[in-house]
């Protein structure tokens, strides 16, 4: 609610940010909602969505959410090995940012691009970490995907309490 009359008093924000679940205080925020809300108000903003802590544990429907940009973490609820970090981009968005990067090695629209040209990686990649987060991700998928593993989490929980 409050976000949605900040947004309707001042549309010309460019920008939204959220983070999905924030770690020290276990607050979970309504990442769809809110994106509908930025949606309406302000439908040329750019939506970016934190899931660092969250992403392959607790439910996240990026396409209802109309997220543009979302990061989370290799090791975290994938359960990889720490090493890297990712980001999922609506590709149109991604490329909107072409040519504004402050940095040589987080330039996202040229890593984007020359693994679509060449499959390479820019820099030497951690492939230790990848081939971890390959398999993490098959695991992720044997347990039920994010239903399955977000119910063992809960179960850790309630035992745990």
């Amino acid at each position: 609610e409050e976000v949605e009359q900040v947004l309707a008093e001042d549309p010309s924000f460019t920008n939204v940010a959220i983070v999905h679940c924030e770690t020290s205080s276990g607050v979970i925020n309504p990442v769809e909602e809110v994106g509908r809300v930025v949606k309406k108000h302000c439908p040329e903003a750019c939506y970016f969505v934190d899931a660092m802590s969250s992403f392959g544990a607790v439910p996240l429907d990026l396409t209802a959410g109309s997220v543009d940009f979302m990061v989370s973490s290799a090791n975290k609820c994938i359960e990889g090995v720490p090493g890297f970090a990712y980001a999922i981009c609506r590709t149109d968005r991604l490329l909107s940012c072409r040519g504004v990067a402050r940095s040589l090695s987080l330039d996202l629209v040229e890593q984007y691009l020359g693994l679509e040209k060449n499959g390479q990686f820019r820099f030497t990649p951690p492939t230790h970490a990848m081939l971890a987060f390959c398999q993490a991700l098959r695991e992720l998928e044997q347990e039920g995907g994010v239903e399955g593993r977000a119910k063992r989490y809960q179960e850790n929980r309630r035992v745990l309490r």
